[in-house]
């Protein structure tokens, strides 16, 4: 990894360094648009020849069949099973405490507000195919639906589908599993079709035809609501001199094998362990299965070395990462100063692998810079919350005058009627 000095570059130069390798998304907002249109008019018999055109698979029906279903998950090794049995029960534990409860507050007397909770109904979840089963991606997106009481949970993932996805999708609840991958499942689940359930809101990560996929149908009125904005994954470590330069290795290595366009930083105030750790990169990446892959991404990633750990937070915070792991003596100390995240990962025994799989963590994360604005998903991504008020007489007697004021001063005068009628009939 290039390696540079923070503080002897202009401003300028900064902004560029932390820049991300840009989205290659040129031309792709026209075809996508195609694709919607297309899928839109034609339903499954569109959907099915996109599957065997693009996926290169032959399906009569887009939706796997319970013996389907039950073959894949016996072909599931018992080891597996009880491995995602683990990570399931420890998403679950974290995200059955983020349920909300209602609020119901008396802001004057005879002045009551309230505050409810509402599961989304329908939602749809999207998996990627590709080189990498995302089994955890399953988990992360089914889990909280379910225990935010969606009606209806729908998941497309492309053909062939994975036998752990499959089994995992049957083990949180998910309603039906569709054999659809890019932009025409989120078409599929943004507008439905004959077999394809149409759902109020996307849940999942993709590559870029997906993204543009959701965006776009997150712009119609008649389409569908988005978790967040994706681009692709990255991770900033910030580590100091007593820091393992191996671990601080693998940590990169562990989100640069995502993809070419994964992007991975280091901070440090320590040139010394910066050097380790490029060493330590040579070494482990001749050991990947996807060192081609990690290879890339690193010809875009770098990193920077900082007068202080002061500095290093104020660098991160710019950076705004997806995944932030702090690897120094005293992690937590750092937290205060530590504004924008997807996630954090405080201290050497704390990879970002466990909040990939099994810690309880939410996986999916605003990413390219999103974490200034947009959370970690969670079981209120699920919910709808709106609010209650009621009134007694004495209640509007009270506060009538004030609202009569404000309506007139805003000159809607049939704002201001709606409460003048009110309390000309209690005085009467």
């Amino acid at each position: 990894m290039n390696i540079l000095q923070w503080n002897t570059l202009s401003a300028a130069e900064q902004a560029a360094a932390l820049r991300r390798p840009a989205l290659a998304q040129s031309g792709r907002e026209a075809q996508v648009a195609d694709i919607i249109a297309t899928v839109r008019k034609g339903g499954d018999a569109t959907l099915l020849e996109l599957t065997r055109t693009l996926d290169k698979a032959e399906r009569e029906c887009l939706e796997l069949t319970r013996a389907e279903i039950e073959a894949a998950s016996a072909r599931v090794s018992e080891e597996l099973k009880a491995a995602i049995d683990l990570a399931m029960t420890n998403i679950e534990t974290f995200h059955r405490a983020q349920l909300p409860h209602p609020i119901v507050q008396e802001t004057s007397p005879g002045v009551h507000c309230e505050l409810h909770f509402q599961p989304i109904e329908k939602v749809g979840l999207y998996v990627p195919g590709g080189t990498a089963p995302l089994v955890s991606t399953v988990m992360m997106l089914a889990i909280p639906a379910r225990l935010a009481g969606c009606e209806r949970v729908i998941l497309c993932s492309p053909p062939p589908i994975n036998d752990a996805i499959v089994y995992t999708a049957g083990r949180c609840g998910v309603d039906a599993i569709y054999t659809l991958g890019g932009a025409q499942a989120i078409a599929a689940m943004a507008y439905g079709s004959e077999t394809v359930t149409k759902v109020d809101k996307i849940f999942g990560p993709g590559n870029t035809w997906v993204t543009e996929a959701k965006n776009q149908v997150a712009r119609d009125v008649a389409g569908a609501a988005i978790d967040m904005p994706a681009g692709p994954s990255e991770v900033l470590v910030i580590a100091d001199a007593n820091a393992d330069a191996d671990f601080v290795a693998s940590d990169l290595l562990s989100q640069a094998e995502h993809g070419t366009d994964s992007q991975v930083i280091l901070v440090t105030p320590c040139r010394d362990l910066a050097a380790r750790v490029n060493v330590a990169l040579d070494t482990q990446l001749a050991q990947l299965s996807r060192a081609d892959i990690a290879r890339q991404a690193l010809l875009e990633s770098r990193t920077f070395i900082c007068s202080d750990l002061a500095e290093a937070a104020l660098i991160s915070n710019a950076y705004a990462p997806e995944h932030l792991i702090v690897q120094t003596d005293h992690p937590r100390a750092l937290l205060p100063q530590l504004k924008n995240a997807g996630s954090i990962f405080l201290g050497a025994w704390t990879p970002e692998s466990v909040g990939d799989y099994a810690s309880g963590t939410n996986h999916t994360l605003p990413t390219y810079g999103y974490s200034r604005t947009y959370s970690s998903l969670g079981l209120a991504d699920y919910q709808r919350r709106y609010t209650v008020q009621e009134l007694t007489p004495a209640g509007l007697l009270a506060i009538g005058p004030a609202v009569e004021l404000l309506a007139a001063t805003e000159t809607l005068d049939a704002h201001k009627n709606a409460v003048s009628l009110r309390l000309a009939k209690l005085e009467n």
